[in-house]
């Protein structure tokens, strides 16, 4: 095992929090290019030139440790959603950080890194996608966020401390570690899940359009209310998703805008997100004609039209199967019988990384379940078990 220390590991999980601490729990607001984002990669950049490595911040604002040489990648993201937590990608990077420095120690070359914009003020995984070619730095210089910053804009901010990409070349592969950000880990009280795969997206914006009126006025019988469609479409899918689903697959409308948005007018348009995830990409496309044709007809039982944005898909990203072992024998070493195998619903860079490299994830318990939310916490010990194991792992996989 690579000679790691808990007490600087959790010390700097810590300091990191302090970037954009929201002051309620351990909640942080630290979205990408926000100032106190860019505050946390410049002080990420001086730990990572601290212990050795070359530290670089590329022209999308992730930031770089690089060992010489060969080296394995390890890492995640720092920046947060508008209400997130102090361990979402963090942890991957001050993992990363402390293999390093251990590394270093123990003469073996490991790399860090912090790509930005994970949590998709812009897009989604932007740093890592425009890294692994999926996107390109024009294409993503084009996104908004819900403000209309693009992320031209954005990236401008750091524009007098970026420099060049690294090249993919230099990495042996790729370790990430997360928190769970579900139950079934701290539920069943184990200690790590060494992730088999990262399942597919797709998700696009509705919008059924009727009749603005007076909401005193107006009949129920005359109303061409745009509401109703997407309670039709709810109502629909439900009934169709029945025999096509499993119990890991999941379906959510988080958006929901009706217009013009007051109490005393029947809404002529409402937009809403659409958004599913499976494992598997057979039914994730089956589940699309669903969805598509539940619109169709909603839209017809409800006397609307109907309209679809372009539509994002992410298709399921296995991960590497020797990887997968060596995390496995390393569980087995540190929390003996307290580990399993699991899929992770939630997206991570390392499904971008993986299309350059064999890569690798391990999840540690999130307390009940919650992520994304100022809530969000692990116990310490399961942290510090967490990076035990990477450091079992990274150890045999450079020595291979």
């Amino acid at each position: 095992m690579l000679p790691v220390n808990p007490d600087r590991f959790l010390a700097d999980l810590h300091r990191l929090r302090e970037f954009g601490a929201a002051g309620v729990g351990r909640g942080v607001v630290r979205p990408a290019f926000t100032d106190p984002d860019i505050a946390a990669r410049r002080w990420l950049r001086e730990q990572f030139a601290a212990c050795g490595l070359e530290a670089r911040i590329d022209p999308v604002g992730t930031v770089w440790g690089l060992a010489e040489g060969q080296s394995l990648l390890v890492g995640s993201h720092t920046d947060t959603q508008p209400e997130g937590g102090w361990l979402d990608g963090t942890l991957g990077v001050i993992c990363g950080l402390e293999l390093a420095r251990a590394g270093a120690e123990a003469g073996i070359p490991i790399s860090a890194v912090s790509f930005e914009d994970e949590e998709g003020r812009f897009g989604v995984t932007t740093g890592s996608r425009v890294w692994g070619g999926f996107t390109s730095l024009a294409a993503a210089d084009r996104l908004t966020d819900t403000q209309g910053v693009t992320y031209a804009e954005a990236r401008a901010r750091i524009a007098d401390i970026a420099g060049e990409f690294p090249d993919p070349g230099r990495f042996r592969g790729f370790l990430e570690c997360h928190i769970e950000q579900g139950p079934w880990l701290d539920q069943a009280g184990e200690a790590a899940g060494v992730v088999t795969g990262i399942v597919g997206i797709r998700d696009m914006r509705v919008t059924f359009t009727g009749e603005q009126n007076h909401a005193g006025t107006t009949p129920m019988h005359l109303r061409r209310d745009a509401l109703k469609g997407l309670l039709r479409f709810q109502h629909l899918i439900a009934d169709r998703f029945r025999n096509v689903v499993v119990g890991e697959t999941v379906w959510t409308t988080g958006h929901v805008e009706l217009h013009p948005g007051s109490h005393s007018i029947v809404p002529g348009r409402c937009t809403f997100s659409m958004q599913w995830r499976d494992g598997d990409k057979q039914r994730l496309d089956r589940m699309e004609e669903i969805i598509r044709q539940a619109i169709e007809d909603a839209a017809a039982d409800t006397g609307l039209t109907a309209e679809t944005s372009d539509m994002l898909g992410l298709d399921p990203v296995p991960m590497d199967e020797g990887m997968q072992q060596a995390l496995a024998r390393a569980a087995q070493a540190v929390a003996p019988g307290r580990w399993r195998r699991m899929p992770s619903g939630a997206l991570h860079d390392a499904a971008s990384v993986a299309a350059l490299m064999p890569a690798a994830m391990l999840f540690v318990p999130s307390i009940n379940g919650i992520s994304h939310a100022f809530e969000e916490d692990t116990d310490e010990a399961d942290l510090v078990t967490g990076l035990q194991i990477l450091a079992h792992a990274a150890a045999e996989m450079a020595a291979r």
